[in-house]
């Protein structure tokens, strides 16, 4: 079992506009820095999506990791990833707690790759992983 990586930052916005652009998986492309293309293949009453391919640039190759999504509005959204030739395991969530008028958003991520990785590079690719797509929320989620 691998150990995950866990961050934390601050969103000069409030917790249900994080949830929004964090729910909002067809505009990764735009903003998630990594991400190449999403197909949502099935979504919930409410519109959002609960199975989705997502194309990721993951720096040492391409991956395509199809993922299985639960929401918990505004307060969370978790994902797992379906096994493939790529990604044996795959968990991750964004949580947004309110924070005075902003949000802590807190970012867990926890891969096992079907690939030889060193587990240091693993690691660190994990907290790069983590730590970009963080700043690029609070950036969406300001609107800046």
């Amino acid at each position: 079992m691998s150990e995950s990586t866990v961050q934390t930052i601050e969103i000069d916005a409030p917790p249900a506009r994080c949830f929004e652009v964090a729910a909002d998986l067809e505009a990764y492309p735009e903003w998630a820095g990594g991400v190449r293309q999403v197909s949502v293949h099935e979504k919930d009453a409410e519109d959002r999506p609960v199975r989705a391919t997502l194309v990721v640039d993951a720096m040492i190759r391409q991956v395509e990791v199809t993922f299985r999504y639960t929401f918990d509005p505004p307060r969370a959204i978790r994902w797992t990833a379906e096994p493939g030739r790529d990604i044996l395991e795959l968990d991750g969530s964004y949580e947004f707690r309110e924070l005075g008028e902003g949000t802590t958003a807190v970012y867990m991520l926890r891969v096992v790759p079907g690939f030889d990785i060193p587990g240091f590079l693993r690691s660190e690719a994990e907290k790069q992983i983590v730590g970009t797509a963080l700043r690029a929320l609070r950036k969406r989620a300001e609107g800046l």
